[in-house]
């Protein structure tokens, strides 16, 4: 099954190919010759998912699925959610973004955190969406190398390290976009079944 990955970033895209099975051949922006950058308009995780799976698709005509993930902080009232990769502004820097976090909850005792992906996926002209939340924390510094985005200073539930600490396969088990894509991968399983 072909199945086009509507991003541009190569670090999720990695990450999700370790997920994929082997049946499941994945195709980037990149492969598909898509280079116009999909504007991101709408004011949910969802909805912004559904706006770059539906223009592949309708472009291009493509199965496809589209993620968006936001960090969502308790004491900033769920900020920067949607505007996670934006944080400190264009264009999107990491580093930037983390730092700004960091000053905004200086001084802050609660710190409770959660990553939240959503889904979109295109399929034989039907659509479905899937979820995956991770809770945790804000850590105070940065900590590990690996990783990217915000990793270095969320801290998920039952851990005592930071995303960006720990081993890709270990991440990929509890992350958000490990859970979404988890959800993503029995459906399309069991979709593959009922066909053949």
């Amino acid at each position: 099954m072909k199945l086009v990955f509507a991003t541009n970033n190569l670090n999720k895209l990695k990450e999700v190919q370790e997920m994929l099975p082997n049946t499941i051949e994945l195709l980037s922006l990149q492969d598909i010759r898509c280079e116009e950058e999909i504007d991101e308009t709408e004011v949910t995780l969802e909805g912004n998912a559904r706006i770059k799976a539906d223009y592949i698709t309708q472009k291009f005509g493509y199965n496809c699925f589209a993620d968006d993930t936001g960090l969502e902080v308790d004491i900033l009232d769920g900020s920067p959610g949607i505007y996670s990769a934006r944080y400190a502004g264009e264009p999107s820097n990491a580093e930037n973004n983390m730092q700004k976090l960091l000053k905004e909850l200086d001084g802050k005792e609660n710190r409770k955190a959660q990553f939240r992906t959503a889904i979109c996926l295109n399929l034989d002209g039907k659509q479905f969406l899937f979820e995956g939340i991770c809770k945790g924390k804000i850590l105070f510094d940065k900590q590990g190398e690996k990783g990217f985005g915000y990793d270095p200073i969320f801290q998920p539930e039952g851990f005592q390290e930071s995303f960006a600490s720990m081993k890709s396969d270990e991440k990929n088990t509890i992350s958000h976009r490990g859970i979404a894509i988890q959800k993503l991968i029995v459906f399309l399983t069991n979709h593959k079944t009922q066909i053949s």
